[in-house]
């Protein structure tokens, strides 16, 4: 009886791109951006040196592909953390955002710091800014379905900086600053005078 010859595997680059680019990110995670090499990213995706080089030709490739990769993420998960709080009152929002920030420091550092080197990358790659741009209009598109565009841009601007303090400093904020600063900025201050309607 003849053996049967099994059928040949198709080859499926966009299956090997989001291989590549996931094992970007990994390698950054691990070695940060400047450890970042294709022979790097083609042992920790397990796969020639060669398909790295042949769909990203260049380092910066690799660093778009993996910004692009967390920004889609990041896209997802707000999505999802917005379909399950549809409400919210500002205090609310405060403790939420919160147990974010406070999990970026501990449980997430790892996912966030890779975030945030992706997102200083684009300082000298104006081909990254794009990107980057995207991922901060996400958070003020997300925190509009709570709060007024302007808040929601202050908040957003103040989450980014406050994870970035935490990450980079000696250490982190605790609870009580973080929370702090996000209610001073996400409830009235009654200090200041009303805004009339006719202001432009």
């Amino acid at each position: 009886m003849a053996r049967e010859v099994p059928a040949k595997r198709r080859r499926d680059p966009q299956r090997r791109i989001e291989e590549i680019s996931a094992a970007t990110v990994r390698v950054i995670a691990a070695r940060g951006i400047e450890g970042l090499t294709h022979r790097a990213v083609a042992e920790e995706a397990g796969v020639p040196l060669a398909a790295t080089t042949y769909h990203f030709a260049a380092k910066d490739d690799l660093i778009e592909a993996a910004l692009r990769r967390s920004v889609d993420g990041y896209a997802a998960y707000l999505e999802d953390w917005v379909a399950q709080r549809p409400g919210l009152t500002a205090e609310q929002l405060v403790v939420l955002l919160t147990d974010v920030l406070m999990g970026c420091f501990g449980p997430q550092r790892d996912q966030q710091t890779v975030e945030f080197e992706l997102f200083l990358a684009a300082l000298r790659r104006p081909a990254l800014q794009p990107i980057a741009d995207r991922d901060i209009q996400l958070s003020i598109d997300a925190l509009s379905h709570y709060v007024d565009r302007d808040t929601a841009e202050a908040a957003a601007v103040a989450m980014t900086g406050l994870g970035l303090r935490g990450l980079a400093g000696s250490k982190a904020p605790t609870r009580a600053e973080v929370e702090r600063i996000l209610r001073r900025i996400l409830t009235p201050n009654p200090a200041l005078p009303t805004p009339s309607s006719d202001q432009p």
